[in-house]
């Protein structure tokens, strides 16, 4: 029997989804899930959930919830990562307050001011729940989803022995997308895909073996696709590759889209699919999420029929490569840069091909991305890189240069701006952050 622990199983959308992937497998069916969360009520509504799951699909697993982590770890198998350090609540003033500096950010959750303070909060916590792993379960397979996704792994990996990767969807998710533009079945796709998150590229996109980025550049001449994600396609147009994630975050990440008020006019208020209104959206959805939690899952408890059918998430199908029924799996995933990408710095953090097996998690050598993305890519991961540092140090100066060096804040804001903008940032997060010393 198998065991799996979620640490931030609170999530309730995204746990739910996972648990029922893996039960789908003849491996995990009589397997048991630990669900951890700090949140006992969210916790309990999951593990009615998952209960529903397990008695729906007539699978014999266990399901066990606790807010005791070392507990949900304690000879695991596998564990899965989705906790959120500090709430909307906290969360808001990552975007809030540099949008007053003039820094107009759209999501904030991955690099930039924003995703650097989020780093700063998490990655302590992230490195705690790292130690009890090598502590209760250190052979186990480890799968982050929690962002900032580069920052947090390149925490754990350089800080830990865990054998830990970082997943997101955007690769498979584009992938999927573009072959629906084109009128590719995904079955015929194949690519290779590397970068660093959610500013990585297809190098390769073939349909049947052959190049289709001239079919991709046929596709967004029609005005209803090249509208669907302005930004990425802008992008595609100018440096020649499809890069993975969405326009809304993509906007955020370089100094292109969201430097004057014109230039967002022009390509992020329509088309970064987080319409309408961007920002003041995505708030407004959290906030309403925070209130209307309960409503939801009611809801969902109460139906008659359930989809049992397995997703496209890659928790699962790794599971079940590594520990389960050992069918090979290839995913990109995050992992640090030991020559798997050539031009990016050494020991940063890196999206790249992996190969899932009985052998574990095999990283995959790319070799050098084309030598303008590494450019692009290099600014970001040098930024991320610096913040990482200082977080583990304590050192405001290094988080004040990895925020003074970002591609948008640089962009808009002068060295005097950038360091008001930051001193702010660290004031209104400084209950959040133990590893600095703040004056009181």
């Amino acid at each position: 029997m198998r065991k799996i622990a979620f640490i931030g199983a609170g999530s309730f959308g995204f746990t739910r989804k996972l648990v029922k992937d893996i039960l789908t497998f003849p491996a995990f069916k009589d397997s048991t899930i630990a669900l951890m969360d700090i949140d006992e009520e969210r916790l309990s509504a999951i593990k009615k959930a998952c209960d529903l799951i397990a008695e729906k699909g007539k699978y014999p697993a266990k399901i066990v919830a606790t807010t005791d982590r070392t507990e949900a770890l304690k000879g695991a198998d596998g564990v899965v990562i989705t906790i959120l350090q500090g709430g909307v609540f906290v969360w808001r003033h990552d975007i809030e307050i540099p949008k007053k500096y003039g820094v107009d950010i759209n999501v904030g959750d991955t690099r930039g001011p924003a995703g650097i303070f989020r780093t700063l909060r998490t990655i302590p916590v992230m490195l705690d729940i790292c130690r009890d792993i090598e502590n209760y379960c250190p052979e186990a397979v480890v799968l982050n989803y929690t962002n900032p996704m580069a920052m947090l792994c390149r925490a754990m990996q350089g800080q830990s022995k865990v054998n830990v990767t970082g997943l997101c969807h955007s690769v498979q998710g584009t992938a999927k997308m573009l072959a629906k533009w084109i009128g590719a079945p995904m079955d015929e796709i194949t690519y290779t895909c590397a970068g660093i998150n959610h500013q990585a590229f297809y190098l390769e996109y073939k349909w049947n073996g052959k190049d289709a980025y001239p079919l991709i550049r046929k596709a967004i001449e029609k005005e209803e696709i090249y509208n669907e994600e302005i930004v990425r396609n802008e992008m595609f147009m100018h440096l020649d590759y499809y890069v993975t994630e969405s326009s809304g975050h993509n906007s955020e990440y370089n100094a292109w889209f969201r430097k004057r008020p014109d230039l967002i006019e022009k390509y992020c208020i329509h088309g970064t699919g987080w319409n309408p209104g961007e920002y003041a959206f995505i708030l407004n959805s959290y906030l309403k999420r925070e209130t209307m939690w309960k409503k939801e899952i009611d809801e969902w408890l109460s139906k008659d029929e359930i989809d049992l059918t397995r997703g496209n998430e890659y928790a699962a199908y790794i599971f079940n490569a590594v520990f389960g029924d050992n069918e090979m799996f290839e995913f990109n995933g995050n992992v640090r840069n030991t020559g798997l990408i050539d031009n990016l710095p050494r020991g940063c953090c890196v999206e790249v091909p992996i190969l899932a097996s009985k052998k574990g998690l095999s990283a995959l050598h790319v070799g050098p991305l084309p030598d303008h993305l590494a450019i692009l890519n290099n600014t970001s991961s040098r930024c991320e890189e610096l913040a990482v540092e200082g977080a583990l140090e304590g050192d405001p100066r290094k988080v004040f240069h990895a925020v003074l060096f970002d591609p948008l804040t640089s962009s808009v804001l002068s060295m005097q701006e950038t360091k008001n903008m930051v001193d702010e940032m660290f004031e209104k997060n400084k209950d959040w952050l133990p590893q600095f010393k703040f004056d009181n």
